[in-house]
């Protein structure tokens, strides 16, 4: 069996400013100092994927834009079915991910990827779940293994969460070290 990995990754956090659609929000002053320091810690420990897909909306294109940097060799694409998407359309764009890929990401929204990551995890008791479960914020990440040879065979409890990583967990184990 192979092992393939999922990274739910939420875009950083977003400006509200009046007048703008939803989807042409930028990213706020703290979401630009959040997504390099997640990016650093992405390539850090590996966590580089083989396809990104972005959604189409501002702040995921410009939290990506500031990852994109560590992320050397990334094939990315925009994916406007992201935006605003049910878990249940995110299973299917991972669905239809072709088998050559080992790793993905999906830089996306609240709520489809907190519950997207809920559903097809596997309960295992960890303090990674516990996190998830109490809140999914920006810039945050999930990273999940899951045992199959095609992306379409990935089902409910078919994931193990191996990790889940927010910019305040960096920040707390930098001041720890």
């Amino acid at each position: 069996m192979n092992t393939k990995q999922l990274f739910l990754f939420r875009h950083a956090k977003s400006a509200w400013p009046d007048g703008v659609a939803d989807h042409e929000r930028p990213l706020a002053e703290r979401g630009v100092k959040a997504a390099p320091l997640m990016a650093a810690y992405m390539r850090a420990e590996g966590l580089v994927p083989d396809l990104a897909l972005v959604s189409t909306a501002r702040r995921t294109q410009e939290t990506w834009a500031l990852v994109e940097p560590a992320m050397s060799g990334v094939e990315r694409r925009d994916e406007a079915r992201l935006y605003e998407a049910h878990a249940e359309d995110l299973l299917r764009l991972v669905h239809e991910t072709g088998e050559h890929v080992e790793k993905l990401m999906l830089v996306g929204h609240n709520p489809g990827l907190e519950i997207l990551a809920l559903q097809i995890m596997r309960p295992t008791p960890s303090e990674a779940e516990e996190q998830l479960k109490r809140k999914f914020p920006t810039a945050a990440l999930a990273v999940l293994t899951v045992e199959t040879e095609r992306w379409a065979d990935l089902s409910a409890d078919g994931a193990t969460l191996t990790r889940f990583i927010t910019p305040k967990i960096l920040k707390k184990m930098s001041q720890d070290s």
